[in-house]
């Protein structure tokens, strides 16, 4: 039985700005299994039991201290777009700052009083970052360049970025309380969920849900959610990868108060002298577009990125943890034409080199973009198979679809 959804609605509502690296996870079918011992003495409960808690927390203020660790094993060239590129707004737009917690370790003071109001602080390094998001507005503040940037109207505005619309209170979704939502959303029959041990996050008694793919070719080991015992609101998020080691990804509170922070929290001023940017001037020009620019010339990755020159025809192959997309760029350039010429950019010379091993098989020869959990297979002839699966899963997609 998939998690009431009304109710999980309610609970996105109250989302800490809290950014991290999205979880292409589809799915849950409800495995009754009850918690082990090894942690807090806490009274058993089911999957669907906790699931339904989660589901029903109406947690509105908390304020504390989180972090986030993300270990994708990317390629250099692609660590460097996501560090940030220079887009509208400068070292202050929110997009660029939030793209750096695709990779490595952050520390954020976070804070929130309901639907309205939200604050996240970066406490990385001598320099803050903060972004807030308080009624209509949304404020981003780098103190290193003190430079602000501010849009209107987080719900109802929107910008165009490479072609697709956004709200601007997207980028202040996600969370440990978000991407759980989002996990547990996609319920389906893919997945087996049970009850793993108890735990103690921040400081506070919680259950883990512990969420496995039944599918073969997923590059995800589990992912794992701690969930508050007393008021359910899920306090860490774990993806752990199929080949073990470090977590993927592991986002949680290291500390957390759930009393109504002060009012003066989510004020911000201007500081004198420093130069604001309003989101409504439009996308930048060079950095992150040029970028973009560069990687499009690769045949397929354009539409693989959605990028300034993306019009790749993109089709969805299998289902649950082993969804594949397949992408036709149209392009009529082949990997070969990239390496022999040459007046290509110098960006997709690099990209090219930081690709994996050559691959072959019915669907002819292509390179191979291996990270923890995101793969990709670039075929010769210009298609991209793009997915959270193995490098076989990969290939064997190519070889049926060519």
């Amino acid at each position: 039985m998939a998690p009431n959804t009304k109710t999980s609605r309610k609970a996105a509502r109250y989302a800490v700005p809290v950014a991290v690296a999205g979880v292409a996870a589809a799915t849950v079918a409800m495995v009754p299994a009850f918690a082990n011992a090894g942690g807090p003495d806490l009274p058993k409960v089911t999957a669907q039991q906790l699931i339904e808690k989660v589901a029903a927390s109406d947690v509105q203020q908390l304020s504390g201290t989180a972090r986030i660790t993300t270990d994708l094993g990317l390629p250099k060239i692609a660590s460097g777009l996501l560090g940030g590129g220079g887009v509208a707004g400068g070292s202050a737009n929110p997009e660029d700052k939030v793209a750096q917690l695709a990779n490595g370790s952050h520390t954020l003071r976070v804070a929130a009083d309901g639907p309205d109001r939200q604050r996240l602080t970066f406490l990385d390094g001598k320099d803050e970052y903060s972004l807030i998001h308080n009624g209509d507005d949304v404020w981003g503040y780098d103190s290193k360049s003190n430079e602000v940037f501010h849009e209107k109207n987080a719900e109802a505005g929107q910008r165009k970025d490479g072609g697709k619309e956004h709200k601007t209170g997207d980028r202040l979704a996600a969370s440990p309380q978000k991407l759980a939502e989002e996990i547990l959303k996609e319920a389906g029959p893919t997945t087996d969920v049970s009850v793993g041990d108890t735990a103690q996050v921040a400081g506070r008694d919680a259950y883990q849900l512990v969420l496995k793919p039944k599918q073969a070719g997923s590059t995800v080991g589990s992912v794992q959610i701690a969930v508050d015992a007393k008021n359910g609101v899920p306090l860490r998020v774990q993806l752990l990868s199929a080949q073990g080691g470090k977590p993927i990804v592991d986002a949680g509170f290291t500390k957390v108060d759930f009393a109504k922070p002060a009012a003066d929290t989510f004020s911000f001023t201007a500081p004198k002298g420093a130069k604001v940017t309003e989101g409504a001037d439009g996308p930048g020009k060079g950095g992150a577009d040029e970028h973009w620019k560069a990687l499009d010339s690769i045949p397929g990755l354009g539409g693989l990125t959605g990028g300034p020159g993306g019009q790749g025809d993109m089709k969805v192959l299998g289902e649950g943890w082993a969804t594949i997309a397949r992408i036709d760029s149209g392009s009529g350039r082949s990997l070969k034409d990239l390496e022999n010429d040459k007046n290509a950019p110098k960006e997709a010379k690099q990209f090219l080199d930081s690709l994996g091993d050559k691959v072959t098989g019915k669907f002819g020869e292509g390179r191979v973009l291996s990270t923890r959990l995101v793969n990709a297979l670039i075929t010769d002839d210009g298609k991209v198979y793009v997915g959270a699966v193995t490098k076989d899963a990969l290939v064997k997609a190519a070889d049926a679809n060519k």
